[in-house]
Order: C-alpha cells, then structure tokens, then sequence
C-alpha cells in the first residue's frame, strides 16, 4: 500500500506501507527506490508493519537542485511520525547514513537500528581529496553517459574490481529504471561527502545498534562499521558469511532474521490489526 506524508518543507514524503505489528522502517541503498527490499519486506510483513521510504534524493518526480542529506532526513522523520514510534529502522548502504542522521535528529522515535554497511566519511572524501571522482561522475552523467558514470562510482569510490565496474557500466544503461536512478547516485555520493566526518555527533546515539556487513564486501566498508563500533555506545557487529554488499538480494533471509531479532528484543508486541 501506498503511503505519503507532509515534510516539513511541504514536499510530500512518500513510503511502501505492508504488514503489521512493531513497526520497521527501510532507508534503501542507492540506485535503487526501494524494490530491492521487497522480498526482506515480504518476509518481514507477516509479523511487522514494514514501510520502505521512497528516499527523496531517487524520486524523478521532485525537481530543482539535488537534495541534501538533512532534506532527506525531513522526509524520512515525516514517515516515521505519521507512522508513530518506537520503531527500528534498517538503513542500507547510504541509506544507512540517512538512518545515522535521522538517529541524531529524531532519537524519540526509534528503538534500535540495523545499520548495513553505511558508507560514512571517516577520514579522506569519498570523491578523494579533491573530489574528482564526483566531477568526473558528473561529467558523464552531463554527456548522456550513465554507464561511464556508474563504473566511475563502482571502481573508485565502492572498489569493485576494474571488471565488475566495467559490467555495472555495460548494464546500467541496458535498464530504463537504473538509467532513471544514476544521476541521484552521483549526488548521492557527493552529499555524503559534504556531511564529512561525524562520528562526534554519532556517538550520542543510545538505542541498541547492530552494524551488518559481509565478508565478501569491500575492505573499506568494514572498516567504516569498525569506526562506528568503537563509537557507538550500544552497538553489535553481525558478519555475514559468504555475503556482500547485496545480501538483501541475494540472502534475504539472512538479513530479515537479522532484523527481527533486533526488533523482537527493543519494540513492545502490537496488535497487528492496529
């Protein structure tokens, strides 16, 4: 079912509502609208009220300049409001991050999170010391070139091998959806870098907070949950086995057991007929 909600900016906030019970909220990864999710959500529904945010920054429908991460955060808080808290929310890539910031902003309305490999700055940009993986990003999104665009992101700011990019730049614009979705991507990764580094404020966050990665993902994402272990006061670290960063996909039930325990553990049982 369809969900909306008033921002505080007026902009209309828009979600997947399913299921019932504790609720759940999803903050979907980049190039992506919230599909990806579905079978964690399906799996998730029969005991919870799941509602999958359509992020801002991947809705073609709202015009003007690329959003900044804190106007993402003004519509994540509207549909966690107007679904009522406390809830646990589940942020996925940068995702993630918009779940860090909407923990810092809004602590009363959520119980716990489960945080999925966010790519948060803990020291050199994210575009590198000058930001030419963004400008250069940009560029090909400018020439009409969404493929170039997506293998520049996958190679130098994800680290995927020089072939696995070359493959993302060979299907990206094979796909109207992802061609759709590629420059939000772009200044996805532009807005996490003008965030920088805030694990100061991060490390005021006081629910129970499990960080789930893989063992097959990049490096450096691992070593991003490293950082926020060490700062966060209640966190636990999940790895899982054989897993990267697209687990939701490939092993749903792996990160839908993840979550429900979490929110077996910090949200009181509802009527799921509420």
């Amino acid at each position: 079912m369809d969900m909306t909600a008033r921002a505080a900016d007026g902009t209309e906030a828009r979600a997947i509502d399913e299921g019932g019970g504790p609720p759940i909220l999803v903050l979907h990864p980049g190039l992506d609208d919230g599909a990806s999710w579905a079978r964690v959500a399906a799996l998730l529904a029969p005991r919870h009220r799941v509602v999958r945010v359509h992020r801002r920054r991947y809705r073609p429908d709202l015009t003007g300049p690329p959003c900044t991460v804190a106007q993402e955060v003004e519509h994540v808080l509207a549909v966690a409001s107007a679904v009522g808290g406390p809830m646990v929310v589940a942020g996925h890539s940068s995702g993630a991050v918009v779940a860090l910031e909407a923990l810092v902003a809004a602590p009363s309305l959520f119980a716990g999170a489960v945080l999925y490999e966010p790519p948060l700055v803990i020291g050199p940009p994210l575009g590198g010391p000058d930001g030419a993986v963004h400008r250069r990003a940009r560029a090909a999104i400018a020439a009409g070139r969404p493929g170039r665009a997506m293998r520049i992101f996958t190679r130098d700011t994800v680290r995927l091998p020089g072939w696995a990019a070359l493959l993302v730049g060979l299907f990206v614009p094979l796909v109207p959806r992802m061609r759709a979705l590629a420059p939000g991507q772009v200044e996805d990764n532009a807005a996490l870098d003008d965030l920088g580094v805030r694990l100061d404020a991060y490390a005021g966050i006081d629910v129970p907070v499990v960080l789930l990665g893989g063992d097959r993902s990049p490096a450096h994402l691992g070593e991003r949950l490293d950082a926020l272990a060490r700062v966060l006061p209640r966190a636990e670290r999940v790895i899982m086995r054989g897993q990267g960063h697209a687990a939701h996909t490939k092993a749903p039930d792996q990160v839908a057991a993840v979550i429900g325990t979490l929110a077996a553990k910090v949200l009181p049982a509802r009527d799921p007929r509420a």
